[in-house]
């Protein structure tokens, strides 16, 4: 493809679809992650829904979904349309540097100018027209050479989420709203996220990020030479008859680290990275406070019921149910509970508390109790 191609010509999306979400346990599992649930209500997955809201910006022959071997099956059930040679299959989880690095590398082999965006698999975005807006302008920035983010306005002081710093306009054209990041903050307690929303100058980082695939590779490298030379040998063997021998040699070693760390972090303090403020709605339904929030529009006196079997009868409370049971489940005169009923295992918390389903499933791990995982 030509270097002459507009930029959304040479784009390419890139699905990481890992993780368990452990805040959402006992619903989500190893073998069933929250990406493979409909938890909107729309019908379908959050995998598909993700599907298609890039298919309309990439086309569907380039998307590429980077997932674990076990959800091979399960993530071509959900994307029958997904090309073969577009499924890349981590052998364990090793975070979203190699997730993403890896598919950056083997897609800069096939076409050296590629410009590839990336997007969790798990974001309940609703709002098409302004997603695409967005992408729009981070495509443009990519193609003058920065590495780009979307960021979300904070609607709340929330400590579930990372922060980013917006700095001066940038004055790229195609891209009208775009921002220079002056950094990347971690997750903030409560004062530190209230302190941030006050100040007016901080996004949330929604964790897409869209640049040129030598870009991108290139700051890794900056930072992480032995992981990008790990990744290089895996994409120079990728299209071949020996990707399986280099794949179980090379990727048992490689760096276990967030791309938050390997390129955005660095790319900010060198004025590499730039940010465009969604105009849209998003979620990352992170746990089930956000779930209910979702289903409740916000209403606290409401108590959204998910499950398509769900009975249940409820007495002045608000919070979520999510039953895959069957079984009647009552409630009365509680408030912001969570009732998260499966067939081995029963979670009850409250929607304050929803953050820390976490920790039953470290405490999980670490007691060996891996048949609840």
């Amino acid at each position: 493809m030509s270097a002459n191609t507009k930029p959304l010509e040479r784009f390419y999306s890139v699905i990481p679809a890992g993780g368990i979400g452990s805040r959402l346990w006992p619903l989500s599992r190893a073998d069933a992650p929250k990406f493979l649930h409909d938890l909107t209500g729309s019908g379908q997955t959050l995998l598909r829904d993700t599907w298609d809201r890039l298919v309309p910006l990439s086309g569907e022959q380039r998307v590429m979904v980077v997932t674990g071997r076990a959800h091979r099956a399960a993530v071509e059930q959900q994307l029958p349309e997904l090309a073969d040679k577009n499924v890349v299959l981590e052998s364990e989880p090793k975070e979203s540097s190699a997730a993403i690095g890896l598919a950056a590398a083997i897609l800069v082999r096939r076409e050296p100018d590629v410009i590839i965006g990336s997007f969790a698999a798990d974001n309940v975005i609703k709002d098409q027209r302004g997603f695409r807006r967005s992408v729009v302008e981070a495509v443009a920035l990519a193609d003058a050479g920065y590495i780009a983010t979307i960021g979300m306005n904070p609607t709340e002081p929330a400590i579930g989420f990372g922060y980013i710093h917006c700095g001066k306009a940038l004055e790229i054209p195609g891209a009208p709203s775009a921002l220079y990041v002056d950094k990347f903050v971690e997750k903030p307690d409560l004062a530190t996220a209230k302190g941030y929303l006050k100040d007016g100058n901080y996004l949330w980082n929604a964790g897409m990020f869209i640049s040129r695939a030598d870009v991108l590779l290139e700051q890794l490298g900056q930072e992480q030479p032995e992981l990008l030379a790990g990744l290089n040998e895996l994409a120079d063997a990728w299209d071949t008859p020996q990707r399986g021998a280099v794949v179980d040699k090379v990727w048992p070693g490689l760096t276990k680290i967030a791309i938050d760390y390997t390129v955005a972090e660095p790319a900010a303090a060198s004025g590499r990275l730039a940010v465009v403020p969604g105009d849209f709605d998003w979620d990352d339904v992170g746990d089930f406070a956000a779930i209910g929030k979702l289903h409740s529009g916000g209403r606290k006196k409401d108590l959204a019921i998910l499950g398509e079997n769900a009975r249940v009868l409820a007495d002045s409370s608000s919070g979520v149910v999510i039953s895959q049971t069957g079984r009647l489940i009552s409630l009365i005169g509680v408030n912001d509970i969570v009732v998260v009923d499966t067939s081995d295992a029963l979670l009850v918390t409250t929607t304050a508390n929803a953050q820390r389903v976490k920790s039953v499933v470290d405490a999980l791990k670490l007691s060996g109790r891996n048949d609840v995982l």
